[in-house]
């Protein structure tokens, strides 16, 4: 924050300090009402209160409490502070049924370790006895206190609703109602008639801000008036930019370079200048009302200054935080460097200009001023908000570019602009053109309210596109593979790179559907809703959404996630210690321990995916009607998911088959590698592999040649003459055998001479390897020995007969 920018701040605080601010009433819909609201939205944009235990109320006396209160009220303040009381009896109200629901299980528990009462005419032990009574008698007066909390808290809601209610028809009906043309002579004509009883009502105002001013220029008044002024003066200028700076710097040493370091860095800025002027002026408003003594109506205006000033600070820090122009590569959005010191000055102005067309609604309001005067302030800050809005569309209009620029631009043609961007400058367009007709019209309370809610809406759309930026950056550090803690997680639980990558997506959309729900309730709110109603519309939210059976809840939605991510990252330390650490320790063989490791993953998925549903809310008993819909599917067309599925887990209980194994399946032979739910795979000699379903393994014969034992055969036949000298030729074949390194001395290797086949001598050998994957190379290096030492004896192998036919030869 530059120092012209600081003696800016100072003097709109000043300023504020000369036109003291109030609440806002029904009317107004302005956007400092709602800059506590904007505010909030951003972490740590408020401290909490500390909150300490208190008593548990009577619930009779809330009940008579309730009932001594009015159904109704009249004025905006009494609808308020009644609003306020059937709230604190329904929160009372809430934290006896919270209470009393674990007494009431407690002694239900109780109850059940007594067990059931017994039939008539039998006998109990007296002091067991004694202890049922007294526990009945207890549940019985807890029970009655639940239902009459419970019926507090619904009857407060409804008396809540019925103000809403009438207080939405009341503003309707004063929407509707019709002023004169503006520019003409009855408007004011009517605001002139009205203005010797609306200055009437203005001099309470004026007298008690006078004799406040008056009590604060005396000489024991000055001194501490005037320094605590310095101090948040200094504490506003000097204080934000050491503490501004220090953030910077902490944020270039503690963070990496990257998009989170940016998005975080525009929450703090504005957290950090929120906090430096909230307790300055909070220190400032303190002495001033200790030495002032305020009025009732001027007491008002002063209590809702730190709401103007912290709406100034909120919309600036927030402007000068995304513009960035002291640091352009730390800017969040994507802006020009000349567009963004163009709009440098924008966010003061939308700031300024917002209290300043905020400050006469309110005090016409609060003077209780006529409906003329009322509608010509409404007119003004409708046709100020339009000037502004209009403005600062113009200035976000690219600029033309110099001939110069144009020649350069050639070879680098610029982006063309978002199909949605034009549409919302569009639907901005006509909001403000309509606005300007609502005015000349004469329907200018609706006219103020869509101003308004144009200024908002823009200041909302701002906040939460920070937000959704910054929850996209936090998850996509965090959890992505492109990360520093993404590659500790994959390197400490064997995560793949996909699966962090797809993670971290998830949850981002998650946050952003999250806070796009947030962001809705704040928008879409009914005409003439407060924030404090916006905010109680949030905790209906967050109560639920009632589905038939289902009851659908933020925060279970949340609890479930957490259930599923802690389940499958212990889980997955599971796998990982039993593979590790406790298989390798046992006698189980290799594919035995694959095959207990894969099954007990799948029953910890399940007790996982359980879990999490359990934390939703949605019991076992409730899948009821998912399993009978699966049902209907599997007659359709999944039963041959279901008998892949129901074979793996047969294969993987009984293990005809198993991890290791050489198979023969039909024309597929080769090495077990895996076996799934659904399929197996199976590796060929070839390296390729062939996914096969489990259901072929069950329904079909598979030869497995290392099911009882390892070892591997070999066998070799040879066609020999018959004149060659057998005995040299079987001492030939088992030197050769017994010499390879590969061939198992048990058992031994043997040669048979099995007969004679087309006029030679037929020899077989057998011999066995450790592994049927060794016996093809085994077989492959074997005759290689046996035909160099037949040919280095003279033993010729025999030559197959080949009976070639003649042609017939043509007849002359």
């Amino acid at each position: 924050m530059t120092w012209i920018h600081r003696c800016a701040l100072a003097l709109a605080f000043l300023s504020c300090l000369a036109l003291p601010t109030v609440q806002a009433q029904p009317l107004a819909g302005t956007p400092p009402a709602n800059a506590s609201s904007a505010a909030a939205a951003l972490p740590g944009a408020t401290t909490p209160a500390t909150e300490t235990e208190e008593p548990l109320p009577d619930v009779e006396s809330l009940r008579r409490q309730f009932d001594r209160l009015p159904a109704t009220a009249e004025g905006a303040d009494a609808v308020r502070e009644l609003q306020a009381s059937f709230a604190a009896l329904s929160a009372d109200a809430k934290r006896i049924i919270d209470a009393r629901t674990g007494e009431l299980n407690a002694l239900n528990a109780r109850l059940g370790e007594l067990g059931a009462a017994p039939a008539p005419g039998t006998s109990e032990d007296a002091d067991i006895k004694r202890q049922r009574q007294t526990l009945i008698r207890d549940r019985s007066a807890m029970d009655a206190d639940l239902r009459l909390a419970r019926l507090i808290v619904v009857d407060a809601q409804q008396r809540s609703e019925a103000l809403r209610t009438r207080e939405r028809d009341l503003f309707q009906a004063q929407l509707t109602d019709r002023a004169p043309f503006p520019l003409g002579g009855a408007f004011w004509r009517e605001l002139a008639q009205a203005w010797p009883d609306d200055r009437a009502r203005l001099a309470p105002l004026a007298d008690e801000l006078q004799a406040a001013g008056a009590r604060l220029a005396a000489p024991g008044n000055r001194g501490s008036v005037l320094l605590a002024l310095v101090l948040a003066l200094l504490a506003i200028t000097v204080g934000d930019v050491l503490a501004e700076r220090g953030l910077a710097r902490l944020a270039q040493q503690v963070l990496p370079g990257g998009r989170l370091r940016r998005s975080l860095l525009v929450i703090a800025i504005v957290v950090v200048n929120m906090t430096v002027v909230a307790l300055a002026l909070q220190g400032f408003l303190q002495t001033l009302r200790a030495r002032a003594d305020f009025g009732p109506m001027s007491g008002k205006l002063v209590a809702l200054v730190d709401e103007s000033v912290l709406y100034i600070v909120y919309v600036t820090s927030l402007g000068r935080a995304l513009l960035a122009n002291a640091r352009p590569s730390w800017r969040l959005p994507a802006l020009s460097n000349e567009l963004a010191l163009r709009l440098r000055l924008y966010p003061w102005l939308v700031a300024l200009v917002s209290v300043l067309v905020w400050i006469p609604t309110q005090v016409a309001g609060i003077s209780e001023l006529s409906t003329a005067a009322l509608r010509a302030c409404q007119g003004i800050t409708a046709m100020a908000l339009v000037l502004m809005i209009a403005a600062t569309l113009v200035r976000l209009r690219t600029p033309q570019p110099q001939p110069q620029q144009e020649q350069d631009d050639k070879a680098t043609p610029p982006e063309p602009r978002p199909l949605w961007v034009g549409l919302a400058l569009g639907l901005v367009t006509l909001a403000l053109v309509g606005v300007v007709l609502l005015v000349g019209v004469g329907y200018i309370s609706v006219a103020s309210l869509v101003a308004t809610q144009l200024a908002w809406t823009g200041l909302v759309a701002i906040s939460f596109y920070v937000l959704f930026k910054f929850a996209d950056d936090l998850f996509m550090a965090l959890v992505s593979s492109r990360g520093e803690f993404g590659q500790r997680l994959q390197k400490s639980f064997h995560f793949s790179s996909s699966t962090l990558d797809q993670a971290a997506v998830v949850l981002s959309a998650l946050a952003r559907v999250l806070l796009f729900l947030y962001m809705l309730i704040a928008l879409g709110a009914q005409l003439g809703t407060r924030p404090d109603e916006v905010l109680q519309q949030t905790d209906r939210i967050s109560a639920g959404l009632t589905i038939g059976e289902f009851q659908i809840k933020p925060g279970a939605i949340f609890s479930a996630l957490a259930v599923l991510v802690g389940g499958f990252v212990a889980l997955r330390i599971f796998q990982r210690w039993l593979r590790e650490r406790y298989l390798p320790t046992t006698t189980m063989e290799p594919g035995m321990q694959s095959s207990l490791s894969t099954l007990l993953n799948y029953v910890g998925v399940v007790l996982v995916v359980a879990a999490g549903l359990s934390a939703m809310g949605i019991g076992i008993n409730r899948i009821a009607w998912i399993a009978s819909a699966l049902s209907v599917g599997i007659g359709f067309g999944l039963q041959a998911i279901v008998q892949n599925f129901i074979s793996g887990l047969i294969l993987l209980a009984e293990r005809p088959v198993k991890v290791g194994d050489w198979v023969v399946l039909g024309t597929t032979e080769g090495d077990i590698k895996r076996i799934n739910v659904r399929a197996t795979e199976i590796q060929q000699g070839d390296r390729s592999i062939v996914i096969v379903p489990n259901s072929e393994f069950i329904t079909k014969t598979v030869r497995n040649m290392t099911l009882t034992s390892a070892e591997g055969r070999v066998l070799i036949r040879l066609p020999m003459p018959l004149s060659t000298d057998a005995k040299r030729v079987r001492e030939l074949m088992l030197a050769a055998c017994s010499a390879h390194p590969g061939v198992l001395e048990t058992p031994a290797p043997s040669l048979s001479l099995e007969g004679i086949e087309n006029g030679s001598l037929i020899f077989q050998a057998i011999c066995y390897v450790a592994s049927p994957r060794l016996a093809g190379g085994v077989r492959s290096d074997l005759l290689f020995t046996i035909l160099d030492d037949f040919k280095n004896a003279g033993l010729p192998l025999a030559v197959p007969t080949m009976m070639m036919a003649t042609p017939p030869t043509a007849q002359g």
